[in-house]
């Protein structure tokens, strides 16, 4: 009973960390002004910030009510915390939407970047409402002024706190849901945040026990606390900006490559954000001698890996050490662009890869095992061509049909997962790239 309870507000220990199988360290929390790949890619993910922003919104009107009615000034950067918190949400999620767009010939990278731009608003209104909160708290140090109606300010400081804590059980509960520990992380920020709230309350114990300046100190710690939030969002922001990456991010890389069969080496790794995309050059060593077709298949495999290790992962430029060591080539490969996706059940990309014994299906897992997987291909008048991935032995996390998908290989198809009683219908469309036409 107490388990379930302690789980319930985030507080069970077993329970603080994602669930993702590959989560092998790193800082994985994020900041204002900055959206992470593994909320704003996931339905979920969205769904919360959404509740988020409209709670802490809620929240924070309720306490300008009250700032306008007391004079009190530990309110009123607590006020503008909160609407910090929730304001922030708004530049970022335009930029998501904006950078949802295809990428044309004027940018080619698409606009990922507007939201580097979003960030550095965000963090201009952070700074904006930290100098405005801590010059009316001076101001009230120089020039003190009694404040009225401590009851409200006490409840509007407790109500500021249940919002907090609402918003962090909320992003918590979800967090684990998607396996997002930057979403976990963020929910574990806004509880601290419902800590502000309560020195509010103390501001006004103390102002009613006869220490009128308890409530400008009380407003000038939150303000100190609103600066800690600007250095930290800055530095994030300017980070990715500059093409900086979280500690962590190239070992998944390396720990990917790892993985592989036939990678003897990885040369040289680099990796930039574009937007909430990340975009990862890699260049590996192979054997001497290696055919085309098992060239390809490795290459196929690395990129598989990747995106299983890396959830934010949009492009992966694969390239070899030294292009003279593919000296027996084979039949062309035409392998369509793989299909990924990020599902209530499970997360991963499927492909189509060379094998010894043809072409196959394949389906890595990055989220989710114990699945039934089956691909339906619309093949028009032919009717619709079937084909059950079954799970590979000792690899729960890998799939693979028995037989080759039939040509040609560019069609519409549906991704059908079952587990337990719970089902899924993923649809796709794979197209061959543009060189192997």
């Amino acid at each position: 009973m107490l388990s379930n309870i302690l789980d319930w507000f985030g507080l069970d220990p077993a329970q603080t960390r994602g669930r993702h199988g590959h989560d092998h360290g790193g800082d994985h929390g994020h900041t204002h002004g900055v959206m992470d790949a593994t909320i704003a890619t996931t339905t979920r993910g969205i769904w919360a910030i959404k509740w988020s922003f409209a709670i802490l919104t809620v929240t924070a009107l309720a306490q300008i009510g009250v700032v306008l009615m007391s004079g009190s000034v530990a309110l009123l950067a607590d006020t503008i915390h909160n609407l910090g918190d929730a304001g922030t949400a708004v530049p970022l999620w335009f930029a998501f939407m904006l950078a949802r767009r295809k990428p044309n010939k004027t940018f080619t990278y698409g606009y990922g970047r507007v939201e580097d731009i979003a960030g550095v608003l965000v963090v201009a209104i952070i700074l904006f409402s930290a100098i405005f909160a801590g010059y009316e708290a001076i101001m009230r140090l120089l020039h003190p002024q009694s404040i009225t109606a401590l009851g409200w300010v006490v409840l509007a400081g407790i109500a500021g706190f249940v919002g907090n804590e609402v918003v962090a059980v909320l992003r918590i509960r979800v967090g684990r849901e998607i396996d997002s520990a930057a979403l976990i992380a963020d929910g574990y920020h806004a509880r601290t945040d419902g800590l502000t709230s309560l020195a509010v309350v103390g501001g006004a114990f103390g102002v009613w026990l006869g220490f009128p300046l308890a409530d400008p100190i009380v407003g000038l710690l939150i303000t100190l606390a609103i600066f800690g939030i600007v250095w930290q969002s800055a530095k994030s922001v300017f980070t990715r900006m500059l093409d900086g990456l979280e500690p962590g991010t190239l070992d998944e890389v390396y720990h990917a490559a790892a993985h592989v069969k036939g990678i003897e080496q990885v040369v040289e790794a680099r990796a930039r954000w574009m937007g909430h995309k990340l975009h990862v050059d890699v260049v590996i060593a192979v054997a001497p001698g290696l055919a085309l077709i098992e060239a390809n298949a490795i290459a196929a495999a690395l990129e598989a890996e990747l995106a299983s290790h890396l959830p934010a992962l949009a492009v992966a430029n694969i390239r070899f050490d030294r292009a003279d060591i593919i000296i027996a080539p084979a039949r062309h490969s035409h392998a369509p662009d793989p299909f990924r996706f990020d599902d209530t059940l499970a997360a991963g990309v499927l492909t189509i890869i060379d094998t010894e014994a043809g072409e196959r299906f394949q389906l890595r897992l990055s989220r989710g095992t114990g699945l039934e997987a089956t691909v339906r291909i619309d093949r028009g008048a032919k009717g619709t061509e079937t084909l059950v991935l079954a799970a590979l032995a000792g690899q729960a996390a890998e799939y693979r049909s028995a037989v080759a998908p039939e040509e040609p290989h560019e069609f519409d198809a549906v991704l059908d997962l079952k587990l337990g009683t719970g089902s899924s219908s993923l649809p796709f469309h794979m197209a061959e790239p543009e060189h192997h036409h």
